[in-house]
């Protein structure tokens, strides 16, 4: 960060919509859930300028994103609203490389067991070839308030 730069660095606290619906980080990416309830998502991103890498393709950690939060809102379909938990393993496997358009993940929640949720998303360029498959692990804390996150919305 730049000496003199105003922006703070956290912890930071701010307001949701409702319990399942995209955090800054998504927005900023341009995340759209297009769906998601029992124990599966499925989320769209657009490739804008911003998104490329050197060689003008969409960015790996953009796909990767896209595929976590998707099995994110797959899991926030599944679990008591509020619930705090976080990605503690992920795999990916980039298949094609996606040069334009919109991307859309299809994720769903493969296995639950104790507080360790399994998910896999598979995303796919607007041709509907499959661009990147993503497994991950999710871990819910033992602790599940959240306390630096508001809802509009109280989650039901």
């Amino acid at each position: 960060m730049e000496k003199g730069s105003s922006q703070a660095t956290g912890p930071h606290r701010f307001e949701m919509t409702e319990w399942i619906s995209c955090a800054p980080y998504e927005r900023l990416l341009n995340m759209k859930i297009v769906e998601a309830a029992d124990g599966r998502a499925m989320l769209t991103m657009p490739f804008l300028i911003d998104y490329a890498q050197g060689a003008g393709l969409l960015h790996g950690g953009a796909l990767v994103s896209l595929a976590d939060t998707a099995v994110v809102m797959a899991i926030k379909s599944i679990i008591a609203p509020l619930s705090h938990f976080a990605t503690i393993e992920l795999e990916s496997r980039f298949l094609l490389p996606v040069k334009k358009g919109v991307v859309t993940a299809r994720a769903e929640v493969v296995s639950k067991e104790g507080r360790q949720l399994k998910g896999r998303a598979i995303v796919y360029d607007e041709e509907g070839r499959a661009v990147l498959d993503f497994w991950s692990t999710f871990k819910i804390a033992r602790n599940t308030q959240i306390k630096s996150i508001t809802y509009k919305e109280k989650p039901e």
